[in-house]
């Protein structure tokens, strides 16, 4: 059983991370904002992952691009190919999408990746939209 020490410094080291994936998210929704006013909906996903994950790093974030995610079964490795779009300081994942609208097997996708990789935060953005705003959707695992 874990002291009360234990448990107050287990609960700090989860508070404090949940601080930095709330500063990364309010960095994150920046550099979206300015990607979309500078290039507009309607291009490739892969044109906006890119030039939001140059934005990040000019913010001096870490940024890992399509990063692959194992997937265990019963003690296997399944090599399926699964890719999350952006990890950001090993803590908060971003999925980009450019649709016509956000469904419900989008939000699944990332709640899986934050699943699969044991990340808290993730990011669901959609480009191909008139209201930015509105489509970029915060996960919690």
């Amino acid at each position: 059983m874990k002291g009360f020490s234990q448990i107050n410094t287990d609960y700090k080291r989860r508070f404090t991370q949940s601080m930095k994936e709330n500063e990364i998210s309010y960095e994150i929704r920046g550099a979206a904002f300015k990607v979309y006013n500078t290039l507009g909906p309607g291009l490739l996903e892969s044109v906006y992952e890119l030039a939001l994950a140059r934005e990040l790093i000019k913010m001096g974030h870490q940024v890992k691009t399509q990063v692959g995610i194992p997937v265990w079964y019963d003690d296997f490795k399944l090599d399926i190919g699964f890719r999350l779009d952006l990890l950001i300081d090993d803590l908060v994942i971003i999925e980009v999408k450019s649709v016509d609208q956000l469904i419900d097997i989008h939000h699944k996708q990332l709640l899986s990746y934050l699943k699969l990789t044991n990340k808290r935060l993730g990011l669901l953005i959609n480009f191909n939209t008139i209201d930015l705003k509105s489509s970029m959707i915060r996960i919690i695992n």
